[in-house]
């Protein structure tokens, strides 16, 4: 009985062993920038009991003096889904000097546990050059420093200022640029009032998401090492050629500036300071934007950058008013928001509707990428054999200088007869935006006539009421037949409902662009009014939005008689809400502007073509 308790408790405490070891953690850390001459923590903690004295091997750091360390030990409080634990910690804290200015990595430590050996992650360290001492009259002659009321030495413009950073200033149309604001200080900061960026003018601008808890960071500027934030990023894409400026931002800090006074009793033996307002302005730029080389293909679009295309279809065998869905994907890195949808040229006897288009772009200091799905959905309404040829997509690659063009396969459809064109009920398709109505089919259902059988009397016969009877319900009759025969007609001819129907769904739209405005939703009050335009003009001329474009959009309009500047008035109303989806925020100002003219345009063009 005694080996068996003694054999369980030896078990026992293995298991225990083991599943400690199990969770053991052996980590290093330090600061990873630092100056030359400057001193700084190497720390390596262990989160279990061991030898650490003996059993510790630290790496080699020729590149760092050492100049001691110390051990500390202790336990801490762990709580685990509401239950309390204690666990034991200790680390190895040692204390460098740089020696020389570079980049040096230092190796993993080890540490022995038990039987088991641990080592850490290495860690790379850079090293600024070493602080150069300011001239002596620094404070002098700074245009931007506050003085102190209360005797407190002023902070120059060297000791605090705002810098803002631009990858490239030689860039083509279209080209992604990164522009960082960084705040570089030798003093303390108590509070920043306020920031104004600039409007980024003739710009489209990709906010980058910045940590909310940034940390400071050492970097070396003008022979000095400062204390830097990175205040904002964004990505830039020029929208024309030429020299475009971006003005200067403006900001307003709060430093915590040291009183100089004399020292009037023994209990004066603290410093004091005083919060001091200064106004810091970065400096303006201007980047030279290079408009793109001769020779686009009819496929380019705008495109910048490096881009990869594939395509899919559902299904190539289906029947007649079965729906179809051709898919393509457009990957790669550029403003992948802005590119516009390639065009599918399905056959005359399939009725297409809007494409539904998915955007996931990622914003990085290294610029846009992103994915552009767009599924382009149709129903043929007869059998047959068809063929879907292949679209072309473009862009300019900024790495070779030159255009490229990408095509999606071709696609052979088998269609067969359906059960509505054996004679069966006309099938009510709703298209992808659920506004449109289309009927398939035959929509007149014949009348089916009786033999009638009238009793003669005479003394209702040959009189004047008797003629009225027949007459007045014949005359009904012939009414409503032409009425009935009119509308199959029009609801048989979908480019003349789609037509009738244009006013109610861009004011349905509008409506909803209404909403958005009071509640100041602004990227979805400009995609409302996107929506409303392209749709409006596409069920007035009678053109798929897939294939819309501005320009064919002036020629329908001219042709159908369209004044030049009810032409003009769209095409502004669109160049501003693209714009404006995308550029730094909008006043509600321009966004009512907008919608006004948006009303009175669709107006303008009622009136103009009449249906």
């Amino acid at each position: 009985m005694r080996k068996f308790i003694f054999l369980c408790t030896v078990l026992f405490l293995g298991s225990i062993q083991v599943w400690s070891q199990k969770n053991i953690t052996f980590k290093a850390s330090s600061e990873k920038v630092v100056a030359v001459n400057q001193q700084f923590r190497l720390t390596y903690t262990l989160n279990t009991e061991g030898e650490m004295g003996k059993e510790f091997k630290f790496p080699d750091t020729k590149d760092f003096e050492v100049l001691f360390n110390t051990l500390q030990q202790g336990t801490s409080a762990v709580f685990d889904n509401g239950v309390a634990s204690s666990q034991y910690s200790e680390s190895h804290i040692f204390v460098l000097l740089a020696k020389n200015e570079g980049t040096f990595t230092i190796p993993p430590a080890t540490i022995k546990v038990g039987n088991s050996e641990y080592k850490s992650e290495s860690l790379t360290i850079k090293v600024l050059p070493a602080d150069q001492t300011p001239p002596a009259s620094s404070n002098q002659g700074n245009s931007g420093q506050t003085a102190n009321p209360s005797g407190s030495a002023a902070v120059g413009n060297e000791e605090i200022f705002v810098r803002m950073q631009i990858s490239k200033n030689s860039v083509y149309e279209n080209e992604g640029f990164l522009v960082t604001f960084k705040l570089f200080t030798l003093v303390n900061i108590a509070n920043f009032e306020s920031a104004k960026f600039p409007e980024f003018e003739g710009f489209i601008s990709q906010e980058i998401e910045l940590p909310k808890n940034a940390q400071l960071s050492l970097e070396s500027y003008n022979g000095r090492n400062y204390q830097t934030l990175v205040l904002k990023q964004t990505i830039l894409y020029p929208q024309h050629s030429g020299k475009i400026p971006i003005g200067a931002g403006k900001f307003e800090a709060i430093i915590q500036v040291r009183s100089q006074q004399r020292v009037r009793s023994i209990f004066d033996m603290f410093d004091t300071y005083t919060n001091v307002k200064k106004t810091l302005t970065s400096s303006p730029s201007t980047i030279d934007v290079k408009p793109l080389p001769p020779g686009k293909p009819a496929s380019f679009t705008g495109a910048v950058g490096d881009y990869k295309m594939t395509s899919s279809i559902s299904t190539s065998n289906l029947k007649s008013n079965d729906a179809l869905t051709v898919k393509v994907t457009i990957s790669g890195n550029g403003n992948i928001k802005l590119v516009k949808n390639p065009e599918i040229l399905f056959p005359n006897d399939f009725d297409v509707f809007d494409p539904v288009v998915n955007t996931t772009p990622k914003v990085s200091a290294s610029g846009v990428s992103g994915t552009k799905t767009i599924e382009y959905n149709a129903i043929p309404r007869y059998a047959g054999d068809f063929t879907i040829p292949p679209t072309e997509f473009s862009f300019f690659d900024l790495k070779t200088g030159t255009y490229k063009t990408l095509r999606t396969d071709e696609y052979t459809l088998h269609v067969t007869q359906g059960e509505a064109g054996s004679g069966g009920a006309a099938p009510i398709i709703n298209s992808g935006n659920k506004q449109d109505v289309r009927f398939l089919g035959k929509d007149i259902r014949y009348i089916q006539t009786e033999n009638y059988h009238f009793h003669k009397g005479t003394f209702f016969y040959g009189t004047f009421n008797y003629a009225l009877f027949y007459i007045i319900p014949a005359l009904v009759f012939i009414i409503l037949f032409i009425v009935y025969r009119k509308q199959a007609a029009e609801n048989a001819n979908i480019a003349l409902v789609r037509t009738k129907k244009a006013n109610k769904v861009a004011a349905k739209r509008l409506k909803t662009a209404a909403k958005y405005l009071r509640e100041n939703k602004k990227e979805a009050f400009y995609d409302e009014i996107l929506k409303a335009v392209w749709g409006y003009l596409s069920d007035k001329l009678n053109i798929p939005v897939s294939a819309l474009t501005k320009d064919n959009v002036e020629d329908d309009l001219t042709r159908y008689g369209a004044e030049e500047t009810l032409i003009s008035d769209f095409r502004n109303i669109l160049d501003t809400a693209e714009f404006a989806r995308f550029a730094p925020a909008q006043g509600n100002g321009t966004m009512d502007e907008l919608y006004n003219s948006t009303v009175q345009a669709i107006d303008k063009m009622e009136s103009t073509i009449k249906k």
